[in-house]
Order: C-alpha cells, then structure tokens, then sequence
C-alpha cells in the first residue's frame, strides 16, 4: 500500500492501493495486525482503492463494483471505547457527511439521504432521484469499519443499472476526471470528523432535511433488506436512535423502524422538502 498526501482531519493516515478484494477486508486486516508499526491503524484511517474485485454491499448478492479510476471506493476505521462508545446512528450520519461532501464538491447539486444508508442524486431535467452513494458499516467490539462506494464520473452503466444507478458526473452534468476523486474524499473526510466531532444532536434535523421520500408515501419491507414484508406509508422522519419513522396507512401515529429497506419505483417523481 501506498500512502497519500492528502489532509485526513482525523489525523491518521489514507492509504490507497490500485486492486484490493474489498477496502472493508484491509481495513479489518489493519485494525487486527498487531504486528503492525505503532500509529499505523488509529482511529480515522482510510483505506482506498481504484478497484474491488469483491466490494459487498447490505443485501447479499449486491456488490459495489465499478470502473477503475470511475468511482471512489474506501473504508474507515473508526476505533471507540467499547461497542457503548459507538455514536447513535453512525451510518446514516456518515450518509450525511457524504451529502454534504457533494454538495461541497459539485456546487448546487442537492444530495438526498435514503434511509439507511444511501445517497441519492437528481436525474436531469426529470424529477426523480437515483443511487450514487452506497454506504456499509460492519463493527468489531469497539471498530467500526464504514465502506463507502461513490459513482463519481461514470457516464454510462450496466444495463440492470441504468434506471436505478447514477453518478456526480450524471447530476451535475459535468464531465468530472477521475483524478479528482481524492479531492472529494478530502472533503468527505473533513465532513465526517465535523459530524462526529463538532456537530452535537443537530444531525437528525440536517438528515431530515434531506431525507430521501419525507413526507411522501412509500413501500417499506420490514425487517431484513430481502423482506417479504412490504407496506405502505408515509415518511415521518428520523428517531432519536436513527430509526425511520413512518405513518402506515389507516394509521396517524408514527411507528419506529430500526431495519428495513424502502420499496420504490425509480421513475418515481419527488419533490425534496425546502430546507
């Protein structure tokens, strides 16, 4: 591995490499090495890579695969003191910092947070959203290793992907080299240790903000991502915990939903709530 020049707030070190099974493996392989050089693997490293030949995604069977050089794929290691130590909601609050950090890196591109861990961007002229961000977070005692797969110049895709997948490059109609994909993990950086650190409890009115279907009526399968249990209702919100609060039809108060996944149509028209 290599290591970049690039500013990491957390003040630990960003390492990259060309070709790696899954970012998430090397970064587990770090935070257990303990033959690794004192400092190597603190809290807030980064591992990077320009491709994965075996990136995972929530649901089984979903891989976060893309061109090398197209996208941003990378894992932190986030070391607590024990697993009571890990912030509430890390990963949707980590889907948060990534919004952000597009809309710091394509200026006026608006970012949705889909619930749980999702980030999507506008479709041109249409009215509809699709997914540009993909977000997994696996923990180990007090480590907590975030994956997160950015589309970032990609300007066509696979065809099962097409009406369901897009890019930065997409939204903003930009053309975007690849090259600059270590300037918005800069920036994803910078915004993920603000969050963490600086942020207080101001987090579920930033994500509500931006919530991907707040206030519209949506599918939602209960329970695990691959659920057969699906039902209709109306996005509430985000709980204390993180929860997503939604109005099942017939229904007037909330109920709290720890795992799920929402069910949608891709052609689906939104309009995203004023901030």
């Amino acid at each position: 591995m290599t290591r970049l020049d690039i500013p990491n707030p957390f003040g630990a070190p960003v390492f990259h490499e060309e070709s790696v099974g899954s970012t998430m493996d090397v970064s587990k392989a770090l935070a257990r090495d303990a033959e690794s050089p004192p400092g190597r693997s603190p809290h807030g490293t980064v591992v990077c890579a320009d491709f994965q030949e075996s990136g995972r995604g929530r649901v089984r069977g979903r891989a976060w695969n893309v061109g090398r050089r197209d996208g941003l794929m990378f894992t932190v290691l986030l070391r607590f003191p024990g697993v009571g130590g890990i912030p509430r909601a890390l990963t949707l609050r980590t889907g948060l910092a990534v919004a952000l950090a597009i809309e710091d890196f394509a200026l006026g591109l608006d970012a949705m947070v889909k619930w749980p861990n999702d980030v999507m961007l506008p479709v041109r002229g249409a009215g509809t959203f699709r997914k540009a961000v993909g977000i997994l977070a696996e923990a180990e005692g007090g480590d907590v290793h975030i994956g997160v797969g950015v589309n970032v110049a990609q300007r066509e895709f696979p065809e099962g992907l097409r009406d369901r997948a897009t890019s930065i490059a997409l939204a903003s109609g930009a053309e975007i080299d690849g090259g600059r994909r270590f300037a918005l993990l800069e920036k994803i950086l910078a915004r993920l240790h603000a969050e963490l650190e600086t942020a207080g409890d101001r987090w579920r009115d930033l994500i509500e903000a931006r919530l991907y279907m707040m206030g519209a009526t949506a599918g939602f399968a209960e329970g695990p991502a691959d659920s057969a249990r699906v039902f209709s209702g109306a996005i509430a919100g985000i709980g204390r915990d993180g929860e997503l609060l939604i109005v099942r039809e017939g229904e007037t108060v909330p109920r709290a939903f720890v795992s799920g996944e929402l069910s949608i149509r891709h052609d689906l028209a939104y309009r995203p709530p004023t901030r």
